[in-house]
């Protein structure tokens, strides 16, 4: 009975779900800025989808204009894949597909089960298919998240450098939009090409760069970038305030990072410890076992 009733529940839930996914709802004022915004980032204002979008990018503006309508905004992804310079779009096809596999292989390894000679109850291939489904279905954002962590610790270190190099090139009698740009020429790395095509849309859009570097720290999720631009706006106008602030962040930004380091360190020669103890807790069991094995069967 219990079964019949939790089988019944789970698939009015999931019509239901259907029903409302399908029928249109009328968008909010939230859901309409989000359109025109992706309608901007694509470069498009109420054209229609070129010929050339595959099927994939497609059902990706698809999914993406139902979260939109829906108001799931997901932030923090979204500066993570920004980060990453991933497709929002695309992300979204990849849970969906990973999902919708992983709900038919619950069934699947049920019946292969079955087939085996295992025979189980009805409701498991309903709770494999959920459970497999919802795994693989966020799969993509512990990827997502882990490889943002990592190349966001890498932004934060040339950041650092960053700002030494911008407080040099006032030192030597720049101005702050030049100090800011001579400094992101001199490598040709993926974080400082960043902050160069930030500065030089700035300029061509005619915004204040620093403003621009703020922006761009809330897009991709770097706080620190985030501070610097709102610093810069207060003290642009007085070389001396700027060439202060930038060295003290810098220097700020290295402590931070050494004690991260120093954090990691002694996490890793605790789980080092831990491996040693085992290692000699089963060294111990190997050479005592035989010992005890054979004065049981001496009583």
């Amino acid at each position: 009975m219990l079964t019949d009733v939790m089988v019944g529940a789970l698939f009015g839930l999931g019509l239901f779900i259907l029903v409302r996914a399908l029928v249109p709802s009328r968008p909010g004022a939230t859901a309409q800025v989000a359109q025109i915004d992706a309608l901007r980032a694509r470069g498009q204002f109420g054209a229609p989808a070129p010929g050339g979008d595959s099927l994939r990018e497609r059902i990706g503006w698809r999914i993406a204009r139902f979260y939109a309508s829906q108001g799931w905004q997901q932030r923090s992804i979204r500066a993570d894949l920004a980060l990453l310079e991933r497709s929002w779009q695309q992300f979204l096809v990849t849970k969906v597909g990973l999902g919708a596999l992983g709900f038919v292989f619950g069934p699947f390894f049920f019946a292969l089960l079955w087939l085996v000679g295992l025979h189980l109850t009805p409701i498991i291939p309903v709770w494999l298919a959920l459970a497999v489904g919802g795994l693989c279905f966020v799969l993509p954002d512990v990827e997502v998240r882990r490889d943002a962590t990592a190349k966001r610790e890498d932004f934060r270190r040339v950041i650092a450098a960053y700002l030494d190099l911008v407080s040099m090139n006032l030192a030597g009698g720049r101005g702050l939009p030049e100090a800011l740009t001579s400094a992101a020429e001199v490598s040709d790395g993926w974080a400082l090409r960043r902050v160069r095509d930030c500065l030089t849309d700035a300029r061509l859009a005619g915004v204040p760069q620093w403003s621009a570097l703020g922006e761009l720290g809330t897009e991709i999720g770097i706080k620190e970038l985030t501070d610097l631009g709102a610093a810069l706006n207060l003290v642009a106008d007085d070389g001396a305030k700027v060439r202060a602030s930038l060295a003290s962040r810098a220097e700020t930004m290295r402590r931070r990072e050494l004690a991260e380091m120093e954090g990691k360190a002694g996490a890793r020669s605790q789980s080092m410890l831990v491996a040693q103890m085992l290692l000699c807790a089963g060294f111990l069991i190997f050479i005592l076992y035989p010992a005890t094995v054979r004065i049981f069967q001496m009583r």
